[in-house]
C-alpha cells in the first residue's frame, strides 16, 4: 500500500476491520447454537400427573340452588256487610211538610238606595265647588258665637251624596271635630254647597265624596 500521507484514526481502522469481525461472530454464534442442540441433551417434557393431582385436591364450593318464585299472594276476599239491627229509639223522628211553618222568607241581600250610606260608587272625575264665596259666607255666618270669640276651632269630615245635578242630597259626619256645636255648624253649611257634577265616561254621575268643614278664627289686621 503506497503511503499517501494520511494517517488513520482508530474509529477508520475499526470500521476497515469489522467486515472480518461479523464473519467470526457468525461462526461462533453458529458453533454455539449448534453444540447447544447437539452435544447437550435435547428438551424432554415434563410429567404433568403431579399438577393433575393437585387439581383433584381443590375443592369447589357447592353448586349454588336458586330458590323457587314466592307463591302468588291470593286477592282478599270481598268484604260483606252484616246486617245489624238499629232500635227504634235512636232513629230520628218524622217530619212532615204540613208542620213547616208557612210564608215568605226573608230576603237574603238588602237592597239598599246609593243615597242611604256611603257607598263605593267608580267616576272619572270627581265634583268641583261652583260657590267658594257663598261657602265661606256660610261658614261665617254658621260659626257659634259664643267659640268664635273663645277662639275655639275645630274641624269636621263630611260624607255628601252629590247627584248628577251637583246637589248635595244627603250628608253624614265621617270624622266629628270633637265639639257637638261645630258639627252641628258644619251640617247648616252644607245645602249652600254647589257642585259640577261627578263625570263617568262624559256622563254626570251620582256619588258619595268627603269634604272637610274647618271653623277658624280669621285675625284681621
Amino acid at each position: 500500500m503506497e503511503d499517501t500521507g494520511i494517517r488513520l484514526t482508530a474509529n477508520d481502522r475499526f470500521k476497515l476491520a469489522s467486515p472480518s469481525w461479523t464473519r467470526i461472530s457468525l461462526l461462533v454464534a453458529v458453533c454455539l447454537h449448534f453444540g447447544l442442540f447437539v452435544l447437550v441433551q435435547p428438551f424432554e417434557a415434563k410429567d404433568m400427573g403431579s399438577v393433575a393431582n393437585e387439581l383433584e385436591a381443590i375443592r369447589f364450593p357447592p353448586e349454588v340452588r336458586i330458590p323457587p318464585p314466592p307463591e302468588t299472594i291470593a286477592r282478599p276476599a270481598t268484604p260483606r256487610v252484616s246486617q245489624v239491627d238499629i232500635p227504634d229509639d235512636i232513629t230520628i223522628a218524622p217530619t212532615t211538610i204540613d208542620e213547616a211553618p208557612i210564608g215568605r222568607p226573608p230576603p237574603i241581600f238588602r237592597d239598599d238606595s246609593p243615597t242611604d250610606r256611603p257607598t263605593f260608587i267608580p267616576y272619572d272625575t270627581g265634583p268641583v265647588i261652583l260657590n267658594q264665596a257663598e261657602v265661606q259666607q256660610a261658614l261665617e255666618r254658621e260659626y257659634p258665637r259664643a267659640l268664635k270669640n273663645a277662639g275655639v276651632e275645630g274641624q269636621v269630615e263630611l260624607w255628601l251624596y252629590v247627584t248628577e245635578q251637583g246637589v248635595v242630597e244627603n250628608f253624614e259626619i265621617k270624622t266629628s271635630s270633637g265639639n257637638a256645636l261645630l258639627d252641628e255648624a258644619a251640617g247648616r253649611v252644607v245645602p249652600a254647597i254647589r257642585f259640577a257634577p261627578a263625570q263617568s265616561r262624559d256622563k254626570a254621575t251620582a256619588v258619595w265624596v268627603s269634604l272637610w268643614v274647618k271653623f277658624q278664627v280669621i285675625q284681621q289686621r
